[in-house]
């Protein structure tokens, strides 16, 4: 584990998604994992591997006050990604800053591809040449992004899923585990592809796709 720095960050959600983020912040020493916010009161008081989780988002002021200065949104997205960008919308209109997290664990991100503020890159993914990610994207564990891809904010990129180059993904999209797009297709703004499913042509925005080939 790399030594952690002085750049305190706070965590939005203490789901699941939230303890990979977590381990990811803390594999790479990009920044301290100072608390953790959620909802959910049963939580608060309790901690994930030593962070604790004080209370909800109406504490951001407090924490920004206390010298917390990034954030990452520890919330994962299930084919509705809208509460995961209201929680980064929210952050940075309180005046933190995105932290950009790539996990130290057989992780691979191209030098010559692009990555937005807040995005998060999950154990044994591979981000390749020539890729842009937007804002607040989730890469999750083993997903294949290949060259040249374009994905927009807030979009969920899945366990085990396959981007061929050239495809684009419009914001908000969620693609599911397993998913495989064909190169240069394009997936609308909104548009859910299902797990497992094999997109062989472009998806209209807010449209839900499944099955091999998907329809």
């Amino acid at each position: 584990m790399s030594v952690l720095n002085d750049r305190l960050c706070v965590v939005l959600g203490a789901g699941g998604h939230a303890r990979v983020v977590i381990e990811a912040i803390q594999s790479t020493g990009v920044a301290t994992p100072h608390a953790i916010l959620d909802i959910d009161p049963a939580l608060h008081g309790k901690t994930i591997y030593g962070v604790p989780i004080l209370g909800a988002d109406d504490l951001l002021p407090e924490l920004i006050a206390t010298g917390v200065e990034y954030f990452v949104v520890g919330l994962g997205g299930v084919a509705d990604n809208k509460p995961r960008a209201g929680l980064f919308d929210r952050a940075v209109a309180a005046g933190l800053k995105p932290l950009c997290v790539v996990h130290d664990a057989r992780a691979y991100v191209s030098p010559n591809c692009s990555i937005g503020p807040g995005s998060v890159v999950f154990p044994g993914a591979i981000v390749n040449a020539g890729t842009v990610l937007g804002s607040n994207v989730i890469v999750n564990s083993g997903a294949l992004i290949e060259h040249d891809c374009v994905v927009g904010d807030h979009v969920h990129v899945s366990s085990a899923s396959t981007l061929c180059g050239t495809v684009r993904v419009g914001k908000l999209a969620h693609i599911g585990a397993g998913a495989v797009v064909r190169q240069s297709v394009t997936i609308g703004e909104g548009a859910v592809v299902g797990a497992g499913a094999v997109v062989t042509h472009d998806v209209e925005s807010w449209r839900t796709v499944m099955g091999v080939p998907a329809r």
